[in-house]
């Protein structure tokens, strides 16, 4: 009990005593007398709030997006196109290989490939005057095909000695340099998306009748303290991972200042319902006992106890599912001395919302703050 409420509790005693007296003198009655008195008692009025049920997990930060990418033709490195850390749009070059023996292969087929054309107009003309038979003229058509295929391959290989990005993102570390030969099993470089990101996160499958996509996730970052962040699920994984039975949650995060980067440490609250009208009343109401709950309920001068069911819980306030409706003034201080039916002498005191602290982790939710 602190200095002010035991102020007002002696003041409030003498109060009764004079009272007494006072009314003894006038009555001639020995004693007190003029009956029985209330016993002062400090009463919060219960309130509606928005009410948030959460899920707290840790995770990380998660590209959209993240490659690393390979060349399609084996060769040797003769440029670097871009630097590290660069972002570039789709379809940038980023790096070239060698391709002058592919330039010669071109030009060879491009040649075979004219003179197959000329040898089918040819078969053509001789068709169209009957000096030539119609199998002489389906084997031209058959080599012209087959050399414009050809030429094209090889056109096709030609182009993808440059090596270009096939996403919009930021390059990352480079794995070779200048002069490397490479073939289709050496990494490059790497390439990751940055707006969005993902916040990936685990969950424990007791949830899993709460999870869908469109949910919103709110976290913060250890690396960047007093900032929150929110997304929108858009992946819950169908399949439960062992050996741990979480599920995976991954929730799509607008990052449109480069503020959050792939691997950072996340502590995330994953909101699975939304009462707006829930009942809300100060914690230190409710009064514990043989496995249930009860508060203490003021109505007409005397007071009464009342079970209760709980919700969500928050530094300094519980919901109340079943038992108190609003506006009903409930017991926070003098708890210790009252009985059922007693008459008592409420003050009603002021609880604020305690907004700055944090809810607690272990009870997976909280209210929200007005």
């Amino acid at each position: 009990m602190n200095t002010m409420r035991g102020v007002w509790w002696l003041v409030a005693a003498g109060a009764l005593i004079a009272g007494g007296c006072k009314k003894g003198k006038a009555g001639g009655a020995a004693g007190f007398g003029g009956g029985p008195m209330g016993m002062p008692v400090e009463v919060a009025v219960a309130r509606t709030d928005t009410v948030r049920d959460e899920i707290a997990a840790t995770g990380q930060i998660e590209a959209v997006q993240s490659i690393d990418l390979r060349p399609e033709v084996d060769g040797r490195i003769v440029e670097l196109l871009v630097r590290e850390g660069q972002e570039v749009d789709k379809d940038t070059p980023l790096l070239k290989v060698d391709d002058a023996q592919l330039k010669a292969q071109v030009a060879q087929l491009e040649a075979q490939r004219d003179l197959a054309q000329q040898a089918l107009a040819r078969a053509k003309e001789l068709a169209q005057q009957n000096a030539s038979s119609a199998a002489d003229l389906e084997k031209a058509e058959a080599e012209a095909r087959g050399a414009q295929a050809q030429y094209e391959l090889q056109r096709i290989r030609l182009d993808r000695t440059t090596v270009r990005a096939p996403f919009e993102g930021v390059v990352g570390q480079r794995y070779i340099s200048l002069g490397d030969y490479v073939t289709n099993t050496t990494k490059l470089v790497s390439l990751h998306t940055v707006n969005p990101q993902r916040a990936a996160f685990q969950v424990p499958e007791r949830f899993a009748r709460d999870l869908r996509p469109g949910q919103q996730v709110s976290f913060r970052v250890a690396a960047i303290p007093g900032r929150d962040f929110t997304g929108e699920v858009d992946f819950v994984d169908p399949v439960v991972q062992l050996p741990g039975r979480t599920i995976l949650i991954k929730a799509r995060v607008p990052n449109p200042a480069r503020l959050l980067q792939p691997g950072m440490f996340i502590e995330a609250h994953l909101v699975t319902a939304v009462r707006p009208k829930a009942i809300v009343i100060p914690e230190e109401a409710v009064v514990p006992a043989e496995g249930a709950n009860a508060v203490w309920v003021v109505a007409e001068g005397k007071v009464s106890r009342r079970p209760v069911e709980l919700g969500v819980r928050t530094p300094g306030f519980v919901e109340v599912t079943k038992g108190v409706s609003a506006g009903e003034q409930v017991v926070v201080g003098g708890l210790e001395l009252l009985a059922p039916g007693a008459p008592v002498m409420p003050r009603v005191v002021e609880r604020g919302p305690k907004a700055a602290a944090p809810a607690d982790p272990a009870a997976g939710s909280r209210p929200q703050a007005p």
